[in-house]
C-alpha cells in the first residue's frame, strides 16, 4: 500500500513542460548576442571612421622637418635680414601642479626676475587650470637665458627651438625690407612679399608606432622644399648713403618727411629706396603703425616743375616745335577760362632750354596748347603715371591721373607744369630713367636681375638726347646748380609744389623735389629726392632737395666706379691758367 502510494506520488510530480525560467535565460542570451552583433555591424559597416580616427590618433605620428627662414641679401651679398636661433619657454600646467612645482617660491621668483615679469601673474598663468597641458611663458629668449631657466629645475617648465629675425642695417632699410611677427611670418615689406620663398615648405614623415612607441610602418614621407634666399637689386652702400643724407636734410630743413629713390636707368633695378623718418625693425615697441609705410611707393604728390621736361618732350614728339624753337612768353601772364597763368617775371622769348632753365609756366603752357589734347594726355599715360612700376611691392600706388574726356585749357596748362596729377617718387624716377636710357619705359625691380629687363619705347631717342642736354643746362646755368657733382655732367630739374589743404584748394605747405640723371655722356643712374613740408625759410626744390641729390649721386657714381665725364676743380683751375696765359 505504501509502495503504491509512493509510485503514484512520483507520477504526479514529473514535469510535463520546460520551466519558464529557461525561456527567460535563453531570451537574455539571444538579446545580448544580438546586441553585440548589432553593435559590431554598426561600428564596422555604418560608422567605422570614429574608431579608426581614435586608433590613428593613438598610433600615427608626424615628424616635421622644419627649416629656418632664409636671408635677404643686397646685390653684393650683404645680409639685410637674417634668422638667429632663440628659445621659447612653455609650461605643462598639469605636470607643474601634480609635482607641486608652484611651491618652489624662490625658483619662481628667479624665473620672473630673469624674464622681467611679475611672479604672481606668471604663476597664475600656469596654475589656474590643472587640466591644461600648454601655456606660453616667454617667446624668443636667448639660448643663455633658456639654459639658466633649465638649471632652475622647475617641474613642467620646458623650452623649444625657434628662430628670430634680425636686421643688421636697422632703420636704413626698414621700409623696404619690412619685418616678421613673433611666429616668423612676414607682415611688412619684402618679408611679406617673398614670405613663401623665404620660408619654403617643411617636410613631414608620417609613421605608425606600436604600444611601446616603436616605428612599425612609414605611411608617408614628404621632403621639405628648402627656403631660398632673396638677393635684391639694392646696393647697401648707396642705400646707407641715401638714408644718411636724407635724414640730415629732414633735420636741417625741419621737414615732416622725405624719400630718395636711386635707379639703374638701363636695367630698371632699384639701387636704393629710403624714407625718413624711419624706425628700428629690431625694436618696434611704441612705433606708430603709419611709420611702417614705404612713402616712396605709397605717398603721392603733385610733381610741379619736374614735369616740364615731359611737356617739352611731348611738343617735340608731336612735331609742333623743333629743338631750336623759340617761344614768346611775353607779357609773362595770361588768363585761361578766367584763371591766371603766370611767371615770376616776363622772360620774353625763350628757347626750349630757356623754358626749363627759367622753369617758365608760360612757356610750357604755350607748348601744351599747341599740341593735340589727346596726344598730350596720352604721353602722361605712356610714361606710366596711372600704373604701378612693376616692382610688385605691397602697397604701391598707381598714382592719380584722370582719364576723363573733358579737359579745360587751364587744366591742360596746369598739367604742363606738373599740377593736376599726383605720382609717387618711384614713378617720377622711372620717367627720368626713360630720359636717361634713350626713351624706354622700364619695368622696375627690387630683385637682382643679371639679364636685365626689356622696356617699352615711349620716346624718340633724338628727342630724349635733346632734352637731356637742356636739363644739363638747368644744372649748369639754371636753378639746379646745387645739384652739380664734381667731375660729372649732371642733368636734372627742380620742382616746388604747393600741397593741397585738407579743407580744399592749396595751403601754405610745400614739397621740394629734384630729379635728374648722370653722367650725361652715358647715363647710369636716375635719382629723385623729395623733401616733404620743409619748415624753415628754405623750401624750394633747388634749395632743399638738390644738395641731397648732389651728394647721393656723387657717392653712388664713385661706388659704382663710373669714370668722370666732366671737369674737376683741378681741371678747371688748369684751364683758367691756360686761358690767362693765352
Amino acid at each position: 500500500m505504501t509502495t503504491q502510494k509512493i509510485a503514484q506520488t512520483k507520477d504526479t510530480t514529473k514535469p510535463t513542460t520546460i520551466a519558464w525560467r529557461f525561456y527567460v535565460v535563453l531570451g537574455l542570451i539571444f538579446l545580448v548576442y544580438g546586441g553585440i552583433v548589432a553593435r559590431a555591424a554598426y561600428i564596422q559597416v555604418i560608422e567605422p571612421d570614429v574608431l579608426i580616427t581614435r586608433g590613428n590618433n593613438t598610433t600615427i605620428r608626424n615628424a616635421a622637418n622644419d627649416s629656418h627662414r632664409a636671408s635677404i641679401l643686397d646685390r653684393n651679398g650683404v645680409e639685410l635680414a637674417v634668422s638667429v636661433p632663440v628659445r621659447t619657454l612653455y609650461a605643462d600646467p598639469k605636470i607643474v601642479i601634480e609635482k607641486n612645482g608652484l611651491s618652489m617660491k624662490k625658483r619662481w621668483q628667479a624665473l620672473a626676475d630673469v624674464l622681467g615679469q611679475d611672479v604672481e601673474r606668471l604663476k597664475a598663468r600656469v596654475g589656474t587650470n590643472p587640466k591644461k597641458r600648454f601655456a606660453y611663458i616667454a617667446r624668443q629668449i636667448s639660448p643663455s637665458m633658456a639654459q639658466y631657466v633649465k638649471e632652475l629645475k622647475i617641474p613642467g617648465i620646458f623650452s623649444r627651438k625657434e628662430s628670430k629675425r634680425f636686421y643688421p642695417t636697422g632703420e636704413i632699410s626698414a621700409h623696404l625690407i619690412g619685418f616678421t611677427n613673433v611666429d616668423d611670418k612676414g607682415i611688412e615689406g619684402l618679408e611679406r612679399l617673398y614670405n613663401d620663398r623665404l620660408v619654403g615648405t617643411s617636410g613631414v614623415k608620417k609613421y605608425r608606432k606600436d604600444a611601446k612607441g616603436r616605428k612599425i610602418e612609414i605611411l608617408a614621407d614628404t621632403e621639405a622644399v628648402q627656403p631660398q634666399a632673396v638677393m635684391l637689386s639694392i646696393d647697401q652702400r648707396i642705400q646707407a648713403l641715401a638714408y644718411q643724407e636724407l635724414k640730415a636734410a629732414i633735420k636741417s630743413y625741419k621737414a615732416v618727411s622725405g624719400s630718395v629713390v636711386v635707379l639703374d636707368v638701363n636695367s630698371g633695378e632699384v639701387l636704393a629706396m629710403v624714407n625718413g623718418p624711419s624706425y628700428n625693425p629690431n625694436n618696434r615697441k611704441g612705433v606708430a603703425t603709419h611709420r611702417f609705410r614705404n612713402r616712396a611707393i605709397t605717398d603721392v604728390f603733385e610733381p610741379g616743375s619736374t614735369m616740364k621736361p615731359l611737356t617739352v618732350l611731348s611738343a617735340l614728339e608731336f612735331g609742333s616745335v623743333n629743338k631750336d624753337a623759340i617761344v614768346n612768353t611775353s607779357p609773362g601772364w595770361m588768363y585761361l577760362g578766367g584763371r591766371r597763368v603766370s611767371d615770376p617775371r616776363n622772360y620774353g622769348k625763350l628757347t626750349l632750354s630757356g623754358i626749363l632753365e627759367n622753369s617758365s609756366n608760360m612757356g610750357t603752357t604755350k607748348l601744351a596748347l599747341d599740341i593735340n589734347k589727346d596726344f598730350f594726355l596720352g604721353k602722361f599715360f605712356e610714361m606710366g603715371f596711372s600704373e604701378e612700376t612693376g616692382t610688385g611691392l605691397i602697397g604701391e600706388t598707381s598714382g592719380m591721373l584722370s582719364d576723363r574726356y573733358r579737359w579745360s585749357k587751364h587744366e591742360l596748362a596746369s598739367l604742363s607744369y606738373g599740377y593736376g596729377l599726383a605720382i609717387s617718387p618711384l614713378q617720377l624716377a622711372r620717367f627720368y630713367a626713360a630720359i636717361g636710357n634713350g626713351g624706354y619705359k622700364m619695368p622696375l625691380t627690387v630683385v637682382k636681375n643679371p639679364q636685365g629687363l626689356s622696356g617699352e619705347r615711349v620716346l624718340d631717342k633724338k628727342n630724349t638726347e635733346a632734352v637731356l642736354k637742356m636739363l644739363e643746362q638747368v644744372v649748369t646755368e639754371g636753378g639746379g646748380h646745387r645739384a652739380k657733382v664734381e667731375g660729372y655732367r649732371v642733368a636734372g630739374k627742380t620742382g616746388t609744389a604747393i600741397k593741397t589743404a585738407a579743407s580744399g584748394g592749396y595751403g601754405n605747405d610745400y614739397v621740394g623735389i629734384f630729379a635728374g640723371v648722370a653722367p650725361v655722356s652715358d647715363p647710369k643712374l636716375a635719382i629723385v629726392v623729395v623733401i616733404n613740408e620743409p619748415g624753415g625759410d628754405l623750401y624750394h626744390g633747388g634749395e632743399v632737395a638738390a644738395p641731397v641729390f648732389s651728394r647721393v649721386m656723387g657717392g653712388a657714381l664713385q661706388y659704382m666706379n663710373v669714370p668722370p665725364d666732366g671737369e674737376t676743380r683741378l681741371s678747371k683751375l688748369n684751364r683758367k691758367r691756360s686761358d690767362n696765359g693765352a
